[in-house]
C-alpha cells in the first residue's frame, strides 16, 4: 500500500500538536498528516503515569503562544496538560489528521524524485509506504520504549517490587509500604512527596549526589488577579513575558555570578528545612545550571522531609539484598518497593532508520541550521526544546519559522531545500549545550552537534532565537533551493 502525503509530522505530543496548529493557521494551502505510535496523543504526558507527574516549567510558558493556560496553577499535572492538548486538537480539527498506533520504521529521501519514502507499521502490524514531500520530526528526544536502567549488583535478590517510573503499573498500591526512590532529578523529587502523601509508610530518596532545587508558588496570584480585570489573552501574554524574563535572568546570573545564585538557592533550602535535615543532602558540588535546575511547588518536598514522612540518603549502592539496598557506607535501607528514577535514554527522530539515497543518516555527524533543520538533509526539520526554559517556547518559534519557509518555497515554486553544512563548523558539543547531566552525556553519539558560529550555533536563548527566526532571510549562502522543473542541482552530501 502506498499513500501520498504533503507533510508528514512524526509524533502527536507537545511538538507535533503545536506544529500542526501553526500549519493550520499559517499554511492553509499545505496538507499534513500526523503519525503517532501510541494509542493516544500527548507524548510524554500520555506515557508517564507515576504519582505526582507534573510539568517542571510554569504553564504560562509551557502553554502555546496562541492558546492561554486558563488556570492560576503555576505547574500542572499530567492529566491537565493532556486536557489542554485535547482542547488544541479540537479547536484546530486535528483529530482526523492523527493516525494512532502507526510506527515509522524507516525513511529514505530520494534526491531524484525529491520525496521521502516512509515505511510505516500500522496497528495490525502491516507495513505501508507513505510518500511525503516533507518530514518533520516531533518525537522529542527520549526513548519511549526503555528508560535508562543501570545494572545493580545482586538486583535479582530483591524480593519486593522493582519499578522504573517510565513503566509505572496501573492502579499500583503502595499504601503502608516502605519505598526507596533511587535518583535526585525531577522525577524523584516529584515522587517523594506524592508517594508520602499517597499513603506510603516511609519514602527514602537515595541519591549519589545532590541537585539544586528551587521552591516556587503553586498558584500565580498576580496572574489570577490580572485575569479578573484584563482580557484573558492579554493577561496570559503579560504573565508569559514576565516569566520568560525571569527564566532568562536566573540563567544569566547562573552563567555570570554562579556563586551568588548558589548562595541564594542554598539559603532558601536551608530556611525551608528549618534544621530538620542535614544541608549536605542539598549542597551540590557543581554550579547552578551546570545541570538542570529542578523546581518544587510550595516546597512540598521540604515539608514532607521536615515532617519525617520521608528522608534523604546521599550514598552509593553496594548491592541489592532480599529486603532492600545495602549502601557502601554499610547502612541498609529496608524496602518493600524500589523505584529506579535513574533517568531516560536519548534517541533522535523516535529511533527512525533514516537514509538519503540509501546512505544511512548519522545525526551525531550533523548540525542544526538555526536550531531547526538538519544540515545536508533535504526537506526535513526537527523540533528540540530548550534545556533551560519551557519546551513549548521552542515549539512555537520553530513552527512559525517552518511555516514561513514553506510559504516562501510556495511563492518561489521550490520543492526542495537543503541547509548545506560546513565541516569546519562542527564541534564536539551537542545541541544540548554544556549541561553535564548523565542523560546528555549518554547522548553524544546520537544528538546533532553544535557549530562554532551562527547559523549552526544553538544558543538555548529563547529571546535571541525568537528575534533571529522572526527576521531570518531564506536567501543566504547556506540554504539551497530547487524548483519543481529543475534537474537536481544539489545532491545531498552526508558527513561520514
Amino acid at each position: 500500500m502506498e499513500k501520498q502525503v504533503d507533510i508528514l509530522i512524526v509524533g502527536a505530543g507537545i511538538s507535533g500538536v503545536g506544529l500542526a496548529a501553526h500549519l493550520s493557521k499559517q499554511c492553509p494551502n499545505r496538507s499534513f498528516e500526523i503519525i503517532e505510535r501510541r494509542e493516544s496523543f500527548g507524548g510524554t504526558w500520555d506515557l508517564f503515569k507515576y504519582p505526582g507527574i507534573r510539568s517542571d516549567s510554569d504553564m504560562s510558558t509551557f502553554g502555546f503562544n496562541f492558546k492561554p493556560w486558563k488556570k492560576a496553577s503555576v505547574l500542572a499535572d499530567g492529566s491537565s496538560i493532556k486536557g489542554y492538548l485535547s482542547e488544541v486538537i479540537e479547536e484546530f480539527n486535528l483529530k482526523q489528521k492523527i493516525h494512532f498506533q502507526h510506527r515509522v520504521l524507516s525513511a529514505n529521501y530520494d534526491s531524484d524524485t525529491r520525496k521521502w519514502s516512509v515505511v510505516i507499521e500500522d496497528a495490525h502490524k502491516k507495513q505501508q509506504t507513505w510518500i511525503a514531500n516533507f518530514v518533520f520530526g516531533c518525537t522529542g528526544y527520549y526513548n519511549y520504549d526503555l528508560g535508562f536502567q543501570p545494572e545493580f549488583q545482586n538486583q535479582s535478590d530483591f524480593k519486593g517490587t522493582f519499578i522504573h517510573p517510565q513503566h509505572w503499573p496501573e492502579n499500583f498500591n503502595y499504601a503502608g509500604k516502605k519505598v526507596v526512590i533511587i535518583g535526585s532529578g525531577a522525577t524523584a523529587i516529584t515522587l517523594v512527596p506524592a508517594m508520602a502523601k499517597g499513603g506510603a509508610a516511609h519514602v527514602t530518596m537515595l541519591q549519589r549526589s545532590p541537585t539544586y532545587i528551587a521552591s516556587i508558588p503553586s498558584v500565580d496570584m498576580i496572574y489570577d488577579k490580572m485575569r479578573k480585570v484584563l482580557p484573558e489573552d492579554l493577561a496570559y501574554k503579560l504573565t508569559r513575558a514576565r516569566n520568560i524574563g525571569v527564566q532568562r535572568a536566573v540563567y544569566a546570573v547562573a552563567q555570570k555570578q554562579p556563586k551568588l545564585l548558589r548562595k541564594f538557592l542554598l539559603k532558601s533550602i536551608e530556611m525551608q528545612l528549618k534544621g530538620k535535615v542535614d544541608m549536605k543532602h542539598f549542597t551540590p558540588d557543581y554550579n547552578p545550571w551546570d545541570q538542570r535546575l529542578c523546581v518544587v511547588p510550595d516546597g512540598d518536598l521540604f515539608k514532607i522531609l521536615r515532617e519525617g514522612r520521608a528522608s534523604v540518603e546521599t550514598d552509593q549502592i553496594d548491592k541489592f539484598t532480599a529486603t532492600g539496598i545495602q549502601l557502601k557506607s554499610s547502612k541498609h535501607l529496608d524496602a518493600d518497593i524500589i523505584v529506579s528514577a535513574t533517568g531516560l535514554n536519548i534517541q533522535i527522530l523516535g529511533g527512525i532508520q533514516a537514509t538519503i539515497d540509501g546512505e544511512p543518516l548519522n545525526t551525531s555527524k550533523h548540525m542544526l541550521y538555526r536550531g531547526v533543520m538538519v544540515s545536508d538533509v533535504p526537506n526535513m526539520a526537527m523540533i528540540i526544546g530548550y534545556i533551560n526554559a519551557s519546551w513549548t517556547l521552542k515549539v512555537d518559534i520553530a513552527s512559525e519559522y517552518i511555516c514561513k519557509l514553506l510559504n516562501y518555497m510556495d511563492s518561489q515554486g521550490y520543492n526542495q531545500v537543503i541547509p548545506q553544512g560546513d565541516a569546519t563548523e562542527l564541534m564536539d558539543d551537542t545541541v544540548m549545550g554544556s549541561l553535564t547531566s548523565g542523560y546528555i552525556a549518554r547522548a553524544a553519539d546520537v544528538m546533532p552537534k553544535q557549530g562554532k558560529h551562527a547559523p549552526w550555533k544553538v544558543s538555548n536563548n529563547y529571546l535571541a532565537d525568537r528575534k533571529e527566526l522572526k527576521h531570518a532571510s531564506f536567501e543566504d549562502s547556506v540554504l539551497k533551493f530547487e524548483k519543481k522543473s529543475d534537474q537536481p542541482l544539489v545532491k545531498p552530501r552526508l558527513v561520514s
